[in-house]
């Protein structure tokens, strides 16, 4: 790349949100750090293996993401089996070689790819799957864009996003199946798809919720719901046990009031006995203690910012393709963060979603930066170029060139 080619790329980038985001993850570390402090000093760490592992992730993510910029999102869009394939025989390789928490062992979601000393490095091929979706979503619908009402065409499209969505709940992921739906909802959406298709879903899924309650819900997860929305169905002993975290949670954010206890200083945060899993599905509860409602209202406004920035770029692109990538990232990150939150706050069924650029976890760090770049691709190739030669385009004129 020479230096005027190098000075047009790096005026073609959309660096408020690349910077944004940057701050975001910045953010998100210092979260994680206070939520692993007492852990690490526990094992005499200065810096504790999850904080590690996503400041790691982050940097590798943001240089990605400003390399995947430079790249023509075409170029992904074009090479669309090849991303299916690899989505998939990672997500298939779950079945076999899938690890899964101790207390949870029907959750085989992580797949283990490296082992220094003690420590295994796991990566989580949900989060990539995601990616992949955007791209081979975004083309499916954009081959089929003028007859997108058909019914033929509108139930391939369906069948194109149950196949990751089927697998990941098989893996017990409830929560990024969840967001793969929503992401199928936004681009369909976008794409102009009649309304009455999504009412029709709406009604479906009513209509077979007694079955999905019974056949495809598991134990674990019925409680969760029943927790929240019908906690007179469980025993009382049941309820405690199945309602102890997100209580947990609310406790610490309620405790935060207004201007939060201090960075390092939260009382449950702080606390061995505080709340379980506050580095990466229950982050937002350091957020509220520590940083109070005004850190919390904050890191939402950042959060909406950056994804009405990328629906933004999607609005603008001069195709449909990229719009739908935009879109649909747009719908991922929103719609992860209202999961997040909510099961945070008690509102919704305990799930398992990391709340992105804030929650620990290599997997999701990473790939939020691939979409984060397939984004700014979209904005940088659908910017309008000035003309800086007229001989570039092959004009001639009568006038001498000063």
């Amino acid at each position: 790349m020479n230096k005027n080619s190098f000075k047009e790329a790096i005026k073609e980038t959309d660096f408020l949100l690349y910077i944004v985001c940057i701050l975001t993850s910045a953010f998100g570390v210092l979260m994680v750090m206070s939520a692993t402090k007492n852990s690490a000093e526990k094992q005499e760490l200065t810096i504790s293996r999850e904080c590690l592992i996503m400041i790691f992730a982050a940097a590798i993510g943001i240089i990605a993401c400003f390399i995947i910029s430079l790249l023509d999102y075409n170029s992904f869009v074009r090479i669309w089996p090849v991303v299916a394939a690899v989505c998939l025989l990672l997500v298939l390789a779950l079945f076999i070689w899938g690890e899964a928490p101790a207390d949870r062992p029907d959750a085989k979601c992580w797949l283990p790819i490296l082992k220094i000393g003690s420590t295994t490095v796991n990566f989580q091929p949900s989060e990539l799957a995601k990616v992949g979706f955007l791209i081979t979503f975004a083309f499916h619908i954009n081959k089929v864009r003028r007859d997108i009402n058909k019914i033929k065409n509108v139930a391939l499209l369906v069948l194109h996003a149950l196949v990751p969505i089927g697998l990941i709940i098989l893996t017990d992921d409830l929560g990024s199946a969840i967001v793969f739906g929503l992401m199928m909802v936004g681009m369909l959406s976008a794409a102009g798809l009649k309304w009455w298709y999504f009412a029709m879903a709406l009604a479906a899924f009513a209509a077979a919720a007694p079955l999905v309650w019974t056949k495809f819900l598991s134990g674990f997860h019925r409680q969760r719901v029943l927790a929240i929305y019908y906690p007179s169905a469980l025993s009382e002993t049941v309820y405690k046990n199945v309602i102890y975290q997100q209580q947990r949670c609310v406790n610490a954010i309620g405790s935060g009031g207004l201007t939060g206890d201090g960075l390092f200083k939260g009382t449950y945060t702080q606390s061995a006995a505080g709340v379980p899993v506050n580095e990466s599905d229950m982050v937002f509860s350091v957020v509220g203690e520590e940083l109070g409602f005004i850190g919390a209202i904050g890191l939402l406004a950042v959060m909406a910012f950056i994804a009405v920035r990328i629906a933004a770029t999607g609005k603008r692109s001069l195709n449909l393709t990229g719009s739908l990538i935009c879109y649909g990232t747009a719908f991922m990150i929103a719609g992860q963060t209202i999961l997040n939150i909510g099961m945070c706050l008690k509102l919704l069924p305990c799930i398992g979603i990391t709340l992105p650029f804030v929650s620990a976890g290599g997997s999701s760090c990473l790939c939020v930066y691939l979409a984060i770049g397939m984004c700014m691709s979209v904005y940088r190739f659908n910017k309008s170029k000035e003309i800086n030669s007229l001989s570039l385009m092959n004009i001639t004129t009568p006038f001498v060139e000063v």
